[in-house]
């Protein structure tokens, strides 16, 4: 099957998805997406987002041979270099691609969410870029464990919100940053991950799947077939996403997704939504949402601010359904493990978020003599100061 015939009805995922907001966002999201379907196949409009993902971002990122986390894990690992790009993940692929089409449609506001950091980054960048003002909101316990990525997105002009509310990290900067958008929709909401209201989950695949559109041209060549398996961490399944969407279709190749277990797999302590979470509404979208015993929805525990958000998209909770996807619990104390692991045997510092799918790679593949590609989404200065 074809990932554009994915969805049962648009802006479904099989039973998941949709579009839970008010009627006036309603009328907004759905011009976003009129004008996404009449740019996104025009010569112009991919000529000029191919350019800057060559000269701005530094595309294609190179896929790396990791010689001696291979001969340590016992299968043939190669590294998906996201952590190469501009601003340092591969953030800046969907944010490029929405500031095109804000610019096209006369946007004077940019507006985004952010919990690690890396998103907030990639949209002030991209907001400088194209001369637009923008607005970060970012929790408040985020913003003081990512205080590296605070100090770039004020350097690059943007203003940082700060969200208080909940727990101070992910949920509660989307809840923020929604808010804003109920009451400011002539802003252009600049959303990082695939999640909330259609067709925000459809438009971060498209721009996102560049990812795994390379991986299938580079491992080509360098083995002369493709990998065994793809393996990506996952908090709202932006890297994740962008890492299957070309492989979906091809059952030979596994796919495998780290969520964030936390600190232990246990409602409160953890952001194992996939593992946790239940079927309800949840920030404009039907998917799955970790929920407390009367099926409220809870708050997320992570070590990786990136990965700590309770919700996930809707096009990952169906790829669980339909058992395409296997996603797999990783706690605190292994992705630590992982993130100490790969800066001392390949000299890479790898983001905490990124480190929950070395940890998985090394637990699937110990002794396979498997061909794997990991999606290395971002890179770990932010995180060097407090691991």
């Amino acid at each position: 099957m074809n990932t554009a015939t994915l969805e049962k009805k648009v802006g479904y995922f099989g039973n998941y998805g949709g579009q839970f907001v008010p009627e006036h966002l309603a009328v907004k999201l759905n011009h976003l997406y009129e004008v996404f379907l009449s740019y996104k196949d025009e010569p112009e409009f991919k000529a000029e987002f191919a350019n800057l993902l060559k000269t701005f971002v530094g595309r294609p990122s190179p896929l790396y041979k990791a010689e001696n986390l291979s001969k340590l894990v016992g299968s043939t690992i190669y590294l998906k270099r996201e952590d190469l790009n501009h601003t340092g993940s591969h953030k800046i692929n969907n944010t490029l691609g929405q500031i095109l089409l804000a610019k096209r449609m006369g946007a004077t506001e940019i507006i985004a969410e952010t919990g690690a950091g890396q998103h907030g980054v990639a949209t002030a960048t991209v907001a400088a870029l194209m001369g637009i003002k923008c607005k970060v909101f970012m929790g408040k316990v985020d913003s003081e464990r990512q205080k590296m990525n605070v100090e770039r997105m004020i350097t690059l002009g943007a203003e940082v919100i700060t969200a208080t509310d909940g727990r101070a990290t992910l949920k509660d900067a989307v809840d923020a940053a929604l808010t804003y958008y109920v009451h400011n929709p002539n802003s252009f909401y600049l959303l990082g991950s695939a999640v909330g209201p259609h067709p925000y989950p459809t438009i971060v695949r498209y721009f996102q799947s560049v990812i795994s559109e390379e991986i299938k041209k580079q491992i080509q060549e360098i083995e002369g077939r493709q990998p065994d398996a793809v393996v990506a961490c996952i908090g709202g399944g932006s890297n994740s996403i962008g890492a299957f969407a070309h492989f979906i279709d091809d059952p030979k190749v596994k796919l495998y997704a780290a969520e964030a277990a936390g600190e232990k797999l246990e409602i409160g302590k953890t952001a194992a939504t996939l593992t946790l979470g239940k079927p309800g509404v949840f920030q404009g979208a039907y998917s799955l949402c970790l929920v407390d015993e009367n099926g409220e929805p809870v708050p997320s525990a992570s070590i990786a601010a990136g990965l700590d958000y309770p919700g996930i998209g809707p096009e990952h909770a169906h790829l669980k359904e339909i058992n395409r996807v296997a996603y797999h619990p990783i706690t605190d104390d292994e992705a630590v493990d992982a993130y100490k692991l790969l800066s001392r045997t390949e000299g890479i510092i790898p983001a905490i978020e990124s480190s929950h799918a070395v940890a998985l790679a090394q637990k699937l593949f110990k002794d396979k003599n498997a061909l794997v590609v990991i999606n290395l989404s971002g890179r770990g200065d932010k995180d060097v100061s407090r691991l």
